[in-house]
């Protein structure tokens, strides 16, 4: 069975920290994967308050909606735990961009790889818009930074 491969960039425009919260884990008594999940939707909003975005602009209804998302796990998160997420903007399209993390724990130690591909929504119309000039010059920046 062919395994989902998560490409990671050779540098990240921030690292947020998020600790594992007892509501996280599953019956494994580990981070559960709907846990992991939203975890990288809280990282995700802080990429994007760092490089001046939101998720939608309530004043405009623009905004950005998720397309897809791959997850690659590596290891065990538990309790307690302080998860280190590294994102990047990749893959700069005229429609959307990809978000990728690479999450280790407080040690160090690989817990996943991800990758959610973003579109640009415009939740008035429910439809999708093409990126603005400024707004790919931003995501270019990050995605050499």
């Amino acid at each position: 069975m062919a395994r989902v491969k998560v490409a990671l960039p050779t540098t990240y425009s921030l690292t947020v920290q998020l600790p594992v919260r007892i509501t996280d884990l599953n019956y494994g008594n580990h981070l559960g994967n709907d846990a992991l999940l939203s975890l990288l939707h809280e990282a995700r909003v802080q990429f994007l308050q760092h490089l001046g975005l939101r998720e939608v602009d309530p004043a405009t209804g623009q905004g950005v909606i998720m397309a897809d998302v791959a997850i690659e796990y590596k290891g065990e998160a538990f309790y307690g735990d302080v998860l280190h997420v590294q994102l990047a903007a990749t893959d700069v399209q005229k429609y959307g961009f990809d978000v990728v993390y690479w999450v280790k724990n407080q040690e160090g130690r690989e817990i996943a790889r991800a990758k959610t591909g973003m579109l640009l929504f415009d939740y008035t119309t429910r439809k999708l818009r093409p990126m603005a000039a400024d707004l790919a010059g931003i995501l270019h920046s990050a995605a050499q930074a």
